[in-house]
């Protein structure tokens, strides 16, 4: 079956872990040199280990020299209807044949924005980003705060900013 996909244009990679959803198709594919594949697919990127970031969720992609550099974020709690998130550390993935794997992850990454503003606070900032999840209709307010900033304050500040958005002045 292998390669009846691969003749069709499928890049899914036979030896791959993870469990597409229904409707959720590989766009792109890379070997990484250590072993396994990124898959890009319209809900998010593949790691190797067959466990899938949603495109809300990366925070960072950079390609430079061979290498993917991702910065996964995790949902660390919520303020109202907003979203309190922390970035993971980086991890990077060397790919020796990329094809078009990281334009496509940046084109997925950028178009889940559909807004952001950087607020400085006392000890350091946050970023305010309104980002669409894939397979969903509308979008989530993300606070992202920056190490050692006060996740109280930001709180308190992005509950009250997802309120105003909910909540449109005419």
């Amino acid at each position: 079956m292998g390669w009846v996909r691969r003749l069709l244009g499928d890049p899914l990679p036979d030896d791959f872990p993870g469990s597409l959803a229904s409707g959720e198709n590989a766009l792109a594919a890379a070997e990484v040199a250590y072993g396994g594949h990124l898959v890009v697919t319209e809900l998010g990127l593949w790691l190797p280990e067959g466990r899938r970031v949603g495109w809300h969720l990366v925070s960072k992609a950079v390609w430079r020299e061979g290498i993917l550099t991702v910065v996964e974020a995790e949902e660390i709690g919520a303020a109202g209807a907003a979203v309190l998130l922390a970035d993971r550390e980086p991890a990077r993935f060397a790919l020796p044949r990329p094809g078009k794997l990281p334009v496509m992850v940046r084109q997925r990454v950028d178009g889940s924005i559909r807004g952001r503003h950087r607020h400085e606070l006392t000890g350091g900032g946050v970023w305010f980003v309104q980002r669409k999840i894939p397979g969903r209709d509308g979008s989530v307010l993300q606070a992202r705060p920056d190490r050692g900033v006060s996740v109280e304050t930001v709180s308190a500040i992005a509950r009250e900013a997802a309120e105003k958005l909910a909540r449109p002045e005419a």
